[in-house]
């Protein structure tokens, strides 16, 4: 199993000395291969080995600091490895990026292979996704709040919250503590609550998945999807699945991931701050007798 561009230090979960802020702009400052202070676009899909045989590594050997061991895009590439030491800083586990949202949760179903998935409310897309596997492979469909006797030992239990696009909260440590209870998986879709939110990995969730394509992306204008686990394991498990499934983000994709990154925290609490704004003022306003957006008396 081949250790391609992950640093250790940079995805242990283990808490900065330094802001979350400053971690999102230098994290990945030890992959930089040239001077550039702006990371530069690569659109190779292939590299060159080195022209000294001696020099030539054996994949399997090759050292996880070391910002020179692309072979091939779809093992690894320096824009989809700086993205993920990142988001692997940020989200405090081991990342895995990938093409989309719907590919991270694909990628999800296979690795865990579950033979029965418990979710009701989530994202469209993933119970597309879901219906797929289930015909492919007879895994079988129950709700979020079956009874706690129908899950088994890994079962996956999917909770996305808040919820797409209703807004719905769900209390994390609650469905934890019922997966485990019964030795099932919990996977949080936290795509609409990134750090500095909530980190599901507090609550007892085992892999937290993100839709990149919306606040870590944040601009409309790329496609990503994110698995973090704290099992350096089972992340590396995920990326040797991910060469053969071929779900790998794209080389630009990935620059612009890097570039939105950086303002993420900054961008997700200010948008938090004036969402908040706006809720009071649409409160305030429907309590008002006349109110033209809800004529008095009303409850946002």
């Amino acid at each position: 199993m081949s250790k391609f561009i992950l640093q250790p230090s940079a995805v242990t979960g283990i808490p900065s000395k330094y802001s979350t802020e400053t971690n999102l702009v230098h994290a990945d400052e030890f992959l930089n291969e040239v001077n550039d202070v702006a990371p530069p676009i690569h659109v190779s899909t292939t590299f060159r080995y080195p022209r000294d045989p001696s020099k030539l590594i054996a994949a399997k050997d090759l050292p996880l600091e070391d910002a020179d061991s692309h072979v091939y895009s779809r093992l690894s590439s320096p824009s989809t490895a700086r993205l993920e030491a990142l988001l692997s800083s940020h989200l405090n586990g081991y990342a895995i990026v990938y093409s989309s949202g719907v590919a991270a949760f694909h990628a999800a179903l296979v690795h865990l292979n579950p033979r029965q998935l418990s979710g009701s409310l989530f994202y469209h897309g993933c119970h597309g996704v879901a219906d797929i596997h289930s015909r492919l492979t007879g895994m079988k469909q129950i709700p979020l709040d079956c009874p706690v006797e129908d899950l088994q030992p890994g079962d996956v239990v999917h909770l996305e919250t808040p919820l797409n696009p209703l807004g719905t909260a769900f209390d994390i440590k609650y469905y934890a503590d019922r997966a485990h209870s019964r030795g099932a998986i919990l996977m949080v879709d936290s795509t609409f609550a990134p750090p500095p939110l909530q980190d599901p990995f507090e609550f007892g969730a085992d892999i937290i998945m993100h839709s990149g394509s919306k606040y870590i992306g944040g601009h409309s204008d790329m496609l990503a999807g994110v698995l973090v686990t704290r099992d350096i394991k089972t992340r590396w498990k995920l990326w040797d699945e991910r060469l053969y499934l071929g779900g790998v983000m794209g080389n630009l994709e990935a620059w612009l991931g890097t570039r939105s990154a950086r303002t993420l925290e900054m961008r997700v609490l200010r948008q938090s701050e004036n969402a908040t704004k706006l809720v009071g003022w649409l409160s305030e306003e429907l309590g008002k007798e006349g109110s033209v957006i809800g004529g008095g008396g009303g409850e946002c």
